[in-house]
């Protein structure tokens, strides 16, 4: 079966309307469009599974095996931040390099991602998710013992390699197990998403202190969480039983589902969500990749450098559920669209003028503003009638506008270097929410791709 042909009936793959919606696009969907194929290509037996029939231990062990795969999808990302300096200097290591390993996670999450579909048809879901952990793992423990940049860039991508896989296939499993609890399932996951990503970001400093201010040994520890979440993994290796049930009877015809791709391209509010969508990824990671320098450059220590980017980081365990609730409310998403670019305006401004002045509250403001990725991902379930037409516009969305985002980091970077300070990347960053805001108020309006594509 070709990835084109598998394409869930609406009844299959999509919630009721609101934040229901889109708990199901929520789950791995920073691993890019290709997560919505993903769901399409083996979750189709999941969805009237009854989970009342598995052995109560089996539900434990993958709510368990969530849990910890969410744990370690972002301290491969966030761990390297508030020691990114140390890194540089001791692989000599240029502020371009630096920029293209920020953008290294977009990047990965669209290549290796897209390959997700295809292996977990052939070895199940539950394999394909422990072999991903397992170079997560792998990737972590060899990355700080490279000899030089090119090997440090080679490790770091099979982490990230990693982390797409399992990204991609998180919907199947929870689909798969919890096909009545999508809603729950997916906050249990994005909290515990977000904590790996603030608890990396805030102990990996101490953890290089402790290690004797070997920045090497700060960064390899997370290889010891990411053993962890494998095992719980190993025991669901052959748990296939329900991965191979044929598309539902109500699923598009291929030829449909091709020309569905194809006009959506046609749509307005596709490109303006494709760009909003970019956008806001290219803003969050270059927060994530170079807030801590941007703090320790003005004369914040290192530790609290990185404590500031947990900071900035955790604001999405509270947003993260009240913004698509209170989106799913509102007719048109634009306001909430301005409102937190403005938030953003207020960080980079603080940041721009003095960034060691309030460092707490620029790494809180920019904490909001960096909420619209579930924003977006609202707005994807809102603009489209039918579930396989939000398969389709989340896939092109997402693909899409983390390729848009690739060049943001790499840029700040390269201004860094040749500038020798923060002024002209931070503007940069502030000049790109105007069009991140303008895009989001097309975005946001109550139109549906079909009518358009």
């Amino acid at each position: 079966m070709r990835d084109d042909e598998a394409i869930l009936s609406e009844d299959r793959i999509a919630p009721p309307s609101g934040t229901e919606a889109v708990g199901f696009e929520v789950l791995g969907a920073e691993a890019g469009g290709a997560q919505a194929v993903g769901a399409e290509a083996a979750g189709a037996g999941a969805a009237g599974a009854e989970p009342g029939k598995l052995p109560a231990w089996t539900r434990r062990l993958v709510v368990v095996g969530l849990i910890a795969a969410a744990l370690n999808l972002r301290p491969a990302v966030t761990s390297l931040g508030p020691l990114l300096e140390e890194v540089r200097d001791g692989l000599g290591m240029s502020g371009t390099v630096a920029g293209l390993l920020t953008s290294m996670p977009m990047l990965c999450f669209g290549v290796f991602g897209a390959t997700a579909p295809r292996l977990a048809r052939r070895h199940g879901p539950g394999a394909v998710v422990c072999a991903g952990m397992a170079a997560i793992t792998a990737g972590l423990l060899l990355r700080p013992f490279a000899g030089g940049t090119a090997l440090f860039l080679a490790a770091s991508a099979l982490a990230l390699a990693g982390i797409a896989l399992t990204n991609v296939l998180m919907p199947v499993i929870v689909k798969r197990y919890f096909p009545h609890r999508v809603g729950a399932m997916t906050g249990l996951y994005s909290m515990a998403l977000s904590v790996g990503t603030a608890l990396a970001a805030a102990v990996t400093v101490p953890l290089t202190h402790a290690a004797g201010d070997d920045w090497r040994l700060g960064l390899g520890a997370w290889a010891a969480l990411g053993a962890l979440g494998v095992l719980p993994w190993l025991a669901l290796v052959r748990d296939r039983s329900r991965a191979d049930a044929p598309t539902a009877s109500g699923a598009l015809a291929p030829d449909h589902a091709n020309a569905f791709a194809l006009r959506i391209t046609r749509s307005r509010t596709a490109w303006a969500l494709t760009v909003f969508f970019g956008l806001q990824a290219t803003g969050a990671y270059i927060v994530m990749g170079w807030l801590p320098q941007i703090f320790r450059d003005a004369g914040v220590s290192a530790g609290t450098a990185g404590v500031l980017l947990a900071v900035t980081m955790a604001m999405s365990v509270p947003l993260s559920f009240a913004l698509p609730a209170i989106a799913g409310r509102m007719r048109h998403q634009g306001g909430l669209v301005l409102v937190l670019g403005a938030f953003g305006l207020a960080g980079y401004a603080g940041l721009w003028l003095a960034p060691a002045a309030l460092p707490l509250l620029w790494a809180v403001l920019l904490g909001v503003a960096n909420s619209s990725f579930p924003l977006a991902l609202t707005m994807i379930g809102m603009r489209s009638r039918s579930g396989h037409g939000v398969v389709r516009l989340s896939a092109f969305a997402q693909s899409t506008g983390y390729l848009l985002s690739i060049p943001g980091p790499i840029l700040v970077g390269a201004l860094y270097q040749h500038t020798g300070g923060w002024r002209l990347p931070i503007a940069l960053m502030a000049a790109l929410l105007v069009p991140q805001m303008a895009a989001g108020l097309l975005a946001g309006r109550a139109r549906h791709v079909e009518d358009e594509a």
